[in-house]
């Protein structure tokens, strides 16, 4: 099939040195996504197997892995950590039979390929992938080379968005920075960590997402749960937190429209430690004055992000409420081989909006939303409170402040034993008992048990679509960890109709 020109987006650079080839293996690293084809043509000694190589380097977070040239075997396979990356050579190809005798049919599934001298397979191509086309330059300099980047079909928007990422660093002044891949968790932004000399800065890729389709009138799962589009709600909730004393990170550059920033690297320690990680005592207990400290305060529902712009927060509603909570129906109990019947999910429904009143009722506050182990970091150079780094807020919403204790002490990610969560929950409520006279302690704890049971529920569901829509079975590991915060929160004695309604049609965790 022919390409037409909407399919097709492109564009050249000039490679003065090695350095430069390297500079642009790195943009298209962070370009590629599991199962994307790249193929790299162009003049015999022009780079292809130098910029194949600083890619997958790269990607494995290896600057020494040994990638050797796979012209005599053909096909290299590298087990990265994001996703297998197959390297073929087909210079020396015989003919297409050879390529099949080699099992290039057979690749492993969600593979990034690599392919070099794809003139040999023309035929063979499928209509979305990228091209890298490399060709030296001799009456200018030994080592320079003309790069021309396409993207055909699918691809082509995100061709679009690496060159727009290329200009972005460039006019931030990082050109030349030594840039390093930092691992994503299940969300669609990227950070690198990009050095400079002594300068250290984060660049964050969050592009707008667009509206998925309707699931309940005639709105997108999105805009229902009240999930962040662009970056303009992290900006606002950046400079929210940090007008208050919190350690979220500056932001040096922005540019709204693509989606691009610049912020403060607030650096890697947590607050785990060990194998599988454990919470450290004191560096929670500082989490948990964090979340005291912020809820005492009186909170704008509206925040300034740039002249003339400003944000304002959506409220944790019911129907976002919900709609998370039958994460677990629409994702979970079908990863069970279960189903949920419309008179059941109806039930279910009426029970989650009898017990979310309170917490609906409750004053609002910030929610962060996802105040948990990968999100929260240690700043020991810094004191009291701002000891506690801030991250991924950009969902925050108005609502009730027990949300963002019960993402804490129940981590999705984390074993956090029933007597730290105990002794944490009460740290927090003699905290709020000793500032607000009117502090009903009781009620708290019910809202607390109800919506953690909520989290647990919705997270049950995110990490099932994340294996059986997305391709990320590594979540399913969590699930059992998930299960037992949701059993330790149906215990609460105010949950007694939910917990009948999940031990009537919610199977056994052991059937996964």
């Amino acid at each position: 099939m022919a390409l037409t020109k909407s399919e097709t987006s492109s564009f050249s650079v000039a490679l003065p040195d090695e350095h430069a080839t390297r500079r642009l293996a790195i943009d298209i690293a962070n370009t590629v996504e599991p199962g994307d084809l790249v193929t790299l043509s162009g003049d015999l000694g022009a780079g292809k197997t130098t910029l194949a190589r600083t890619l997958i380097r790269y990607l494995a977070d290896d600057p020494a892995l040994e990638v050797p040239s796979p012209t005599f075997t053909l096909m290299q396979l590298y087990e990265l950590p994001q996703f297998p990356l197959v390297h073929v050579d087909l210079y020396r190809l015989s003919g297409p039979a050879e390529l099949a005798e080699l099992g290039f049919d057979d690749l492993p599934e969600r593979a990034v390929v690599l392919l070099e001298w794809p003139d040999r397979v023309d035929h063979l191509l499928p209509p979305d992938r990228f091209d890298v086309s490399l060709t030296l330059a001799p009456k200018l300099k030994l080592e320079f080379r003309h790069a021309r980047v396409t993207g055909y079909g699918a691809l082509a928007p995100r061709v679009n968005r690496m060159a727009a990422v290329r200009h972005f660093i460039a006019e931030s002044g990082y050109s030349e920075a030594l840039r390093t891949r930092l691992r994503a968790d299940a969300s669609t932004r990227s950070y690198e960590r990009l050095a400079l000399g002594d300068k250290r800065v984060l660049l964050m890729s969050s592009p707008p997402r667009p509206d998925g389709p309707p699931v309940r009138g005639d709105k997108p799962y999105s805009a229902i749960a009240h999930l962040a589009d662009n970056v303009v709600p992290f900006v606002g909730m950046a400079n929210g937190l940090r007008q208050y004393g919190f350690s979220a990170p500056a932001i040096y550059q922005a540019d709204l429209g693509q989606g691009f920033l610049i912020i403060e690297d607030l650096g890697e320690e947590r607050l785990v430690a060990g194998d599988p990680p454990a919470p450290i005592a004191e560096r929670y207990e500082v989490a948990v004055d964090v979340l005291l400290a912020l809820h005492e305060r009186q909170l704008p529902d509206t925040l300034p992000v740039a002249p003339q712009l400003d944000y304002r927060i959506p409220a944790y509603d019911t129907d976002a409420f919900l709609i998370e909570a039958e994460l677990l129906l629409d994702w979970f109990l079908p990863r069970l081989n279960a189903a949920t019947p419309d008179t059941e999910r109806d039930s279910f429904r009426a029970i989650w909006r009898e017990l979310l009143q309170p917490a609906i009722d409750a004053p609002p506050t910030w929610v962060l939303r996802d105040f948990h182990s990968p999100n929260l970091l240690w700043l020991p150079q810094r004191s009291e409170l701002a000891q506690i780094g801030l991250l991924d807020f950009q969902d925050a919403v108005m609502g009730p402040p027990a949300y963002d204790l019960a993402s804490l002490l129940q981590d999705a990610r984390v074993d956090i034993s029933e007597e730290t969560e105990l002794a944490l929950l009460g740290q927090y409520v003699r905290g709020r008992s000793r500032r607000a006279a009117d502090f009903d302690a009781a009620q708290f704890i019910t809202i607390y048990a109800t919506l953690a049971a909520q989290r647990a529920s919705k997270i049950l569901g995110i990490f099932a679509r994340l294996d059986m829509r997305d391709g990320k079975p590594q979540y399913l590991r969590h699930l059992p960890r998930v299960w037992g915060y949701l059993q330790r929160a149906l215990s609460h004695p105010a949950l007694e109709a939910l917990n009948a309604w999940y031990i009537a049609h919610v199977p056994s965790l052991n059937t996964i």
